[in-house]
């Protein structure tokens, strides 16, 4: 009993301290020390709810998206939500650029140029980097912010730089895309796929087949450009996230019954 009773104290003491020796010797985080930043109360995401609140919404909606694509295939749901969570703090540094955080202000990008618009959204990429260090969030973490974009094209200013182009001007493809790397593994693609997804719920109006599309449309153009070259995400396990996004999107976008409203002359 005595031994018992040493070895259920000494046991859990062990365990957890060569678990912290490991994380800082060989730099590697635990899913015990992910826990630690699966928390909403995190300074970062308080701070980002009061700067930039439209962003902090998206970014609950997409870790909501991105865990539960996790649980459908073989990878990390905790990794992948956590990830989610400050895939855009970055966007802190310049939240008035971005769409969801301009309520009741003009668009920004309507007196810049789309050279220095794209500039601005991607630097929002290197802006998170920098803030997740100083607040030292862990490697597996922090590969979730670049990741996210990979290398893809920032299409909208690209499409805009082409149509405003001068007579001599030459428009360069690779000034329009985001400096990667892409995503190495199942958990940053989720993510990859779920942050291009997310804007789906807030379209009025689609069908379910017109949803099922879009997302289609979403992952066929990152394989297409290569965006999943590095990880080791399978066709089978795309097609599943699909379905997984297909069913959660639908339900947050469907349209609510106009209810009536009872005659005033019958209210009394």
């Amino acid at each position: 009993v005595l031994l018992a009773l040493i070895n259920s104290v000494a046991s859990p003491l062990i365990t957890f301290g060569l678990l912290f020796l490991i994380e800082k010797i060989s730099d590697t985080t635990t899913d015990l020390q992910l826990k630690e930043y699966d928390n909403l109360n995190h300074s970062l995401l308080q701070k980002m709810s009061e700067i930039a609140p439209g962003t902090y919404q998206h970014t609950l909606a997409v870790a909501m998206l991105a865990e539960r694509c996790a649980g459908a295939i073989d990878a990390n749901p905790l990794l992948t939500k956590v990830g989610a969570y400050f895939h855009d703090i970055g966007k802190m540094a310049k939240a008035e650029y971005f769409t969801e955080n301009q309520v009741s202000i003009d668009n920004k990008h309507e007196q810049i140029t789309p050279k220095k618009s794209v500039q601005i959204i991607k630097e929002h990429v290197t802006d998170g980097i920098v803030l997740a260090n100083k607040y030292k969030l862990p490697p597996r973490i922090i590969d979730f912010i670049p990741m996210h974009h990979g290398t893809t094209l920032v299409k909208h200013f690209y499409a805009k730089a082409i149509e405003e182009k001068g007579e001599n001007e030459e428009i360069n493809e690779d000034d329009f895309r985001y400096p990667g790397p892409k995503p190495n593994s199942k958990e940053t693609a989720i993510l990859m796929i779920c942050d291009a997804s997310e804007a789906i719920s807030r379209i009025a109006d689609k069908s379910i087949e017109q949803i099922e599309e879009i997302i289609e449309q979403n992952i066929q153009d990152r394989i297409l450009d290569g965006q999943f070259d590095e990880c080791n995400i399978t066709l089978h396990e795309l097609n599943k996230i699909k379905g997984v996004l297909a069913r959660n999107l639908i339900g947050v976008s469907h349209q609510r019954t106009s209810y009536k409203e009872i005659p005033k002359d019958k209210t009394k």
